[in-house]
């Protein structure tokens, strides 16, 4: 076995044991890096929540505006509508009326839009 380490019981550096390579550093660049610019977000609330998992179940509906064709996943646009609706089960009684307006116009047009797939697409995907 052979002591590797580079300092004796001292502390002082041993003289057969080469320093270790210093990595090099990077070079300096002219030009600091550039950061995005802040982007304005909406406010983190339970509507744009909402909105935002409504979205995603348009998305798994095959809606999404452009002329391709949509790619649908109906078993995901189900569970997004589920958690909709959990999330409405366990928030009743504690929403504004506004809140409780946007949840529930979300999922009775969620709840047709899938029932309308459904007609076009049975097998479920």
């Amino acid at each position: 076995m052979t002591d590797r380490r580079a300092f004796d019981k001292s502390g002082e550096r041993k003289e057969d044991v080469p320093a270790p390579p210093v990595a090099p550093s990077p070079p300096a660049s002219a030009e600091p890096p550039t950061t995005e610019p802040p982007r304005s977000l909406p406010p983190a609330d339970l509507a744009t929540l909402v909105l935002s998992l409504g979205s995603s179940a348009i998305v798994y509906l095959g809606e999404t505006g452009d002329d391709k064709k949509p790619e649908r996943n109906l078993p995901m646009a189900k569970h997004v509508i589920d958690l909709l609706t959990v999330l409405e089960d366990k928030t009743k009684g504690n929403l504004t009326a506004e809140e409780e307006h946007i949840l529930e116009s979300l999922l009775f047009d969620l709840r047709l839009r899938y029932v309308e797939a459904l007609k076009v697409s049975p097998a479920g995907g």
